[in-house]
């Protein structure tokens, strides 16, 4: 029986966006509760039932394409071209210092938000439209006319501040937690088991290192199509402490955590999965 290879890079960002087109249709409702109390200010109790008053059960998975293309331009990058981005820098081995794991991590993270930035601007406009008579493709249409090419790259730069430290956290303790859990309860790193619980735990390390930068995305990509109510990420972040205050950028914690914690779990048992089922190495 032939050992298992390290994938190339395309082979591995395939994986990484198959993987996370698949856990999206899972975490996609918790995602949009989110986004819709980070743009109102509501509570979990109330934004989910605005929700369902609004169109039901089905309107939790409003933007469902958006995040789609999300998954397989933005996530292909951050989570499949992971291994070999760290593998490049020298950073494969279970002994490698961990700063080099995040470093692949925000590295990936960083390229794949530029990539993936006009889908996170729809998803969001989407997600908190509450206008039935604009469709998905009036939306774009919309934020086209008004903002041009441009509009449509809107909060990039908090979106690239995010998505470095959301990947670099993410990939990096999900890494060498699984070294950890793999040395400490003697299961090996392609366990099902090591693998749930080092997701777990990178999960929440996500959400407590990424909820701000998330929050002012969300606020900069929410802006109305045809105004700017915010110069830029500086701008929003000052005034959203001086609205609410400096724990006002952890709002809606536990829904992004709920989000991110199963989402990560699922998204890295899946590309695990994947890497296993096609005789490749696992990160």
């Amino acid at each position: 029986m032939s050992l298992p290879r390290k994938p190339n890079l395309f082979e591995s960002m395939a994986c990484g966006g198959g993987a996370a087109a698949f856990a999206v249709n899972f975490t996609h409702p918790i995602e949009l509760v989110k986004t819709r109390m980070q743009a109102s200010g509501g509570s979990i109790g109330s934004t989910v039932s605005t929700v369902m008053k609004d169109g039901g059960v089905p309107s939790f998975w409003k933007g469902l394409p958006f995040a789609y293309g999300r998954e397989l331009s933005y996530t292909s990058v951050k989570l499949g071209a992971y291994a070999p981005v760290r593998n490049a820098l020298g950073a494969g081995g279970a002994d490698a210092p961990f700063y080099l794991k995040f470093l692949a991590g925000a590295i990936t993270g960083g390229v794949g938000s530029i990539i993936g930035n006009p889908f996170d601007v729809c998803k969001t406009l989407a997600q908190t439209n509450t206008d039935k008579s604009v469709s998905l493709t009036g939306l774009v249409t919309n934020l086209f006319r008004d903002q041009g090419i441009g509009g449509f790259y809107r909060g990039l730069e908090v979106n690239i501040i995010r998505a470095c430290i959301l990947n670099a956290t993410k990939m990096g303790v999900y890494d060498v937690t699984k070294g950890y859990v793999s040395e400490t309860m003697g299961w090996s790193r392609k366990d099902v088991k090591t693998t749930f619980a080092s997701a777990f735990v990178a999960g929440f390390f996500m959400t407590v290192t990424v909820a701000p930068s998330d929050m002012i995305r969300t606020k900069l990509m929410n802006q109305p199509t045809d105004a700017k109510l915010y110069s830029g990420f500086v701008d929003c972040a000052k005034k959203t402490v001086a609205e609410g205050g400096v724990l006002s950028l952890w709002r809606g914690f536990v829904p992004i955590w709920a989000r991110f914690a199963p989402q990560a779990t699922l998204q890295l048992l899946t590309i695990e999965v994947i890497y296993n089922q096609l005789g490749f190495k696992g990160i």
